[in-house]
């Protein structure tokens, strides 16, 4: 029998569901406790995934104390007030994407991290795609020569079709159109992803950032009841990062025909890669020797990778690394904090930090 774990979920909200059905089929992990402040919400959940245990707040959580991992599914103002005890608790974490809503706090939990020698992970989901996997090892590898330039973009549709719900009536997608409501827009929304997704595959970090953010109006007055419709729904980066290579980030909710689809294209001086996740498949296509004087594209296959809950589990038993970790999620933070700042000083390239 693996070695057990008993795993807490905290926060009982959509994504919670993802989390508790795929730790409940890794063997040796046992759902342990759930944490909500809202009660009924909690009982659901509880109810629903099998969870004895329930707390309406994470100091009885902690006072309990009958768990050894925490995924922290808490709306993203909470995972620094959340995370920041546990750590200090000795538990290991996985933390929902954003890290935090600051550099600043994001670099406190990653140093918090660290000095606690505890796995901390953050849940950049689109680690799990295979193409992209395949696509970062090839890059590593030397498979296209020194990288030059590339495109990526986060393309979704949920403001042109209703295949994800109705955005003007329900609450669920209006927040994320006011930032009142906690919001950052399709930048804090989904930034974080495409960051990861290219400056993974590329094998090198942002080192200088300008950015343009947009938003479009969606209602008379700009408002739909309480929600004050002001966050972004298009964002368009333009990076250069440590290894030379320079190129465009973009992410939108306007990309009709597009329910939840990324793309990356990029070029070194030896081949080029396309990598895909659109419709929920994983395809890597590549331009490399003797296809380069014709241009010929050809797939590349791409096996199945574990997912982060795995691999959560495998570093907390030893037999995996931690990644992402929550070092990664401050610097990915770093640079969607530079960017409001950019946007703001008028698209101005700004630094980042080493």
């Amino acid at each position: 029998m693996p070695e057990q774990v008993r795993l807490l979920i905290l926060g009982t909200g959509g994504m919670a569901k993802t989390h508790a059905e795929a730790f409940a089929a890794i063997p040796g992990v046992v759902l342990a406790a759930g944490v909500d402040t809202r009660a009924d919400a909690l009982a659901a959940f509880c109810d629903r995934h099998g969870i004895a245990r329930r707390f309406t707040t994470l100091d009885a959580a902690l006072d309990w104390g009958g768990f050894d991992a925490v995924a922290n599914v808490t709306p993203d103002a909470a995972h620094f007030p959340t995370t920041m005890p546990l750590l200090a608790a000795g538990r290991h974490v996985l933390c929902e994407k954003p890290l935090a809503t600051s550099h600043a706090d994001a670099l406190a939990m990653a140093a918090a991290a660290a000095g606690a020698g505890v796995v901390n992970m953050v849940n950049l989901s689109y680690r799990n795609v295979p193409a992209l996997q395949a696509a970062a090892r090839m890059v590593a590898g030397g498979a296209i020569g020194a990288v030059r330039h590339f495109e990526a973009s986060y393309l979704q549709s949920w403001l042109t079709q209703p295949a994800w719900g109705d955005w003007k009536t329900e609450s669920k997608w209006l927040w994320r159109l006011s930032s009142a409501h906690g919001s950052k827009g399709v930048l804090g929304d989904v930034g974080i992803h495409i960051l990861d997704y290219a400056t993974h595959i590329a094998g090198a970090d942002p080192a200088e950032v300008s950015c343009r953010l947009t938003t479009f109006e969606k209602a008379e007055g700009g408002r739909i009841g309480d929600y004050v419709l002001d966050a972004n729904d298009s964002f368009t980066l333009h990076l250069a990062l440590t290894n030379g290579a320079v190129g465009t980030v973009s992410a939108t909710r306007f990309a009709t025909g597009h329910l939840n689809d990324l793309r990356l294209r990029l070029y070194g001086d030896k081949g080029g890669l396309e990598v895909l996740f659109e419709r929920g498949e994983s395809r890597l296509n590549a331009c490399l020797g003797a296809n380069i004087a014709t241009g010929t594209w050809e797939a590349v296959p791409t096996p199945e990778v574990p997912t982060i809950y795995r691999r959560f589990i495998d570093a907390i038993r030893g037999t995996g690394a931690g990644q992402p970790d929550f070092a990664r999620g401050a610097a990915l933070q770093q640079v969607l904090d530079l960017a409001e700042a950019s946007a703001l000083a008028g698209c101005r390239s700004l630094p980042v930090a080493d």
